[in-house]
This record gives structure tokens, sequence and C-alpha cells, in this order.
């Protein structure tokens, strides 16, 4: 069977056997990895660290007749500062779990890797509002390389300008103006604040986004947003959006 090499970043691990693990990798073209650590769960592996989530490495593989299995391994960025940090692992889950969800395998979107490896390197420093905005610009960035880009500009019913408060359509990923229709349960509402932020964050490089200075309530706004769209047009179980979502909103109620 032949092998080959291929950079790239683990999302998650599930245990194999005694000893072994299966590691979900999102490779540098886009394309979803699954391989097999032999041995990485037994003290002193080789693997050890170099297979853990948040962790870009390079690495050859042997295609074999289910799974591959990974022969050699080498750490190319650890982000050993997130998964020290409660806070920051907790962003970077929300990271793993989407990418996790919409990479796929033999599918390729080689913008997917570098936007995670950007928001990664981003959130080794990252602390307090500015994980909130590396979230929000991820799920907005990695929305719309899934084929799923929210316009904010204009109506998607009559094409004028968005002004004041609006209505954002879920399902078509675009506002309604106050003049046009647009109820039922795919309606959030979406403040000028918040609309504002999230064309920003759009058009930010990643590194660029913790100095941005966007208000705590405004991202939260943006995130509540942010995260039905993803919920909506991602047919998964997103456990740890889901898990993030309530912290973000605990701590929204608790600065009231």
């Amino acid at each position: 069977m032949p092998s080959h090499h291929v950079r790239a970043l683990s999302l998650k691990k599930t245990k194999l056997g005694e000893t072994d693990l299966i590691v979900t990798f999102l490779a540098s073209d886009g394309c979803q990895v699954r391989a097999v650590a032999k041995g990485a769960r037994k003290p002193g592996s080789r693997f050890g660290g170099r297979v853990e989530p948040f962790t870009v490495a390079d690495m050859l593989l042997h295609t074999g007749r289910s799974l591959e299995t990974i022969t050699e391994a080498e750490i190319v960025t650890s982000h050993a500062a997130i998964r020290s940090d409660y806070d920051r692992a907790q962003a970077a889950s929300v990271i793993a779990d989407v990418l996790d969800k919409i990479s796929v395998e033999c599918q390729m979107e080689d913008r997917l890797f570098g936007l995670a490896c950007a928001t990664l390197d981003a959130f080794d420093t990252a602390e307090g509002d500015t994980l909130l905005a590396l979230v929000v610009a991820f799920l907005l960035k990695s929305m719309a390389m899934h084929g799923y880009r929210p316009q904010f500009d204009a109506c998607v019913e009559c094409g004028a300008a968005a002004a004041g408060e609006t209505r954002f359509a879920l399902e078509l990923g675009g506002l309604y103006c106050e003049g046009c229709g647009g109820t039922g349960p795919d309606i959030v509402y979406l403040s000028p604040d918040a609309r504002t932020a999230l064309r920003v964050l759009m058009g930010a490089k990643m590194a660029d986004v913790p100095g941005l200075g966007i208000p705590r309530d405004v991202l939260t706004d943006a995130f509540g947003v942010m995260r039905a769209f993803v919920v909506y047009h991602v047919p998964a179980r997103l456990k740890a959006l889901a898990l993030y979502a309530a912290e973000v909103m605990r701590d929204a109620a608790g600065s009231r």
C-alpha cells in the first residue's frame, strides 16, 4: 500500500482498542483525514503531543484498506498555549468542532486550513473579549467558505440599503429591511452595531481581529446571530458550540 506526506491540523481524538487512537485531521488542502496513531496512549509514545487537538504536524501516512495509519509525525505548530488555558481551549474547541462537521474526505477547500491556522495562531495570545471576536470571525468566514456567505448590506427582498434594526433570514443568509416582510422561525433580529461588526469582521484578517476593539455586548449579539446561522445550515450536533454559547450567555447575564 502507498504512503504519502501531509500537513494537517488535529481536530479530535477517539480511543481505539487498548492503546491506539483514531485522530481526525484537517489536511492542508481542506480535506478531512482520519488516521490511526498506533500505541499513542502508551506512556512515552513517540506520537504523544504530536496528535493533540489544535496541533499542526507534518505526517507520513500509510494507506490501508479503511483508515490510514500514521507512521511519522513532526510538530509544525503545537499551540500548547491554547491547551494550557481554559478560556482559549474552550474557544478553540468551537473551531475544531465546526471544522470536524464541515470538512469532508476528498473534498478540497484549501482556504479552510489557512483560516483555521490563522485563528489558532491568534488564540495563542488572545485573552478576554478578543477570544469571542475571533470565534465570531471564524464562524462568519468558515460559513462563507462552506458556501453560505451572509450578506449585510442590502435587503434580500427589495435591495434597499440596510438601515436601523433589521431582521436576518437564516435560510437566505441576508437581511430584510423595515419595509419588507420577514417573519418566521428562521428570522432573528440584528442590531445596527452587530451588523456593522459582522461586516468589519468579514473583511478583517484574523491576526487583526484582536485589535479591532469591538465592545463585548456587540460581540455577544453578533455571536448569537452567527451561532444561529451555523446551527441552521450545518446538519450535525455542534456540542462545543452549544457549550460555548451557554458560557457567553451566562457572562452576558452577569454583566447586566
